[in-house]
């Protein structure tokens, strides 16, 4: 505990609240624009989900279809809001993300506590705790490949763009997680007593904050969520989600705020996606 009570604390807490803005904002900001704009009607109904900043318009001649041939410059556009998006904070965000933030201090706090003394260290729970959320994330990664697929065979427009915009999400929450890994460099729990110590070289490039399981669970997961609204298939692929999530912890392979920073990038992410990518299409639900 005396690490977590030296001086670097604090810029570590700031440092984990600036990176958290990062994910959500930017996505919310080009849906308040297209719905305000016309460019996506559909999206005029949803613009009083929650106060919006003002963002700046898609770039000139941008297609909004939800395409596989226009997923790879969707989610180059989504990394350049995405990694911008503090400069387009506003004071209602703090709503959410204050205590988001605080959630994140409070589980950085006791990681060391919970990893040492709550959580199993035997070796064989530990392994098919492992094996448990590859199973599980495998799956809910399959998931918009099988939609996507389904879709294809049974001209089903609903399902197709569910599968793409549930693999723009995944690429989305990848790309995020490897980059916020390379900020923190944080200690996986096996390591130095399970201190969990950030900005640690030793940490390499497959360090623990956040968790790549979780964010890329969450990202599906979402996105799905939306697309089918019925409440079981809700509570089945958030059910999944928070699976691999405590897995990853009972694996011993993350901290808890490991996987609450990468769960709630993930859901942030993908739900961000459906709102900026979704059209009406007819499909059984």
């Amino acid at each position: 505990m005396h690490d977590l009570l030296c001086s670097r604390r604090p810029a570590r807490f700031c440092l984990c609240a600036f990176l958290l803005c990062a994910c959500p904002v930017p996505f919310r900001a080009a849906a308040y624009a297209q719905a305000t704009t016309g460019a996506s009607p559909h999206l005029s109904s949803q613009a009083g989900d929650a106060a919006l900043p003002d963002a700046p318009l898609p770039q000139a001649g941008y297609s909004d279809a939800a395409t596989v041939r226009n997923t790879p410059m969707h989610t180059l556009q989504d990394q350049k809001t995405i990694w911008t998006s503090p400069l387009r904070i506003r004071a209602h965000d703090m709503e959410w993300l204050a205590p988001l933030a605080a959630a994140t201090g409070a589980a950085i706090a006791t990681d060391h506590r919970a990893m040492s003394s709550v959580v199993s260290q035997n070796p064989s729970f530990n392994n098919a705790s492992v094996n448990a959320s590859n199973a599980l994330v495998g799956g809910i990664i399959a998931a918009p490949v099988a939609l996507y697929g389904f879709g294809h065979f049974r001209d089903d427009a609903h399902a197709r763009e569910s599968g793409i915009l549930g693999s723009e999400a995944i690429a989305d929450g990848v790309i995020v997680e490897q980059g916020l890994k390379l900020v923190f460099w944080r200690e996986r729990p096996a390591l130095d007593n399970a201190r969990g110590l950030f900005f640690q070289r030793g940490a390499g490039i497959d360090s623990s904050f956040p968790s790549s399981h979780s964010v890329v669970a969450w990202s599906s997961a979402a996105v799905i969520a939306e697309e089918y609204t019925s409440r079981w298939v809700r509570v089945g692929v958030y059910s999944l989600a928070a699976g691999v999530s405590v897995t990853r912890v009972l694996g011993q392979q993350h901290f808890p705020s490991d996987v609450l920073v990468g769960s709630a990038a993930g859901w942030l992410i993908g739900h961000a996606v459906y709102k900026a990518r979704h059209r009406h299409l007819p499909s059984a639900r």
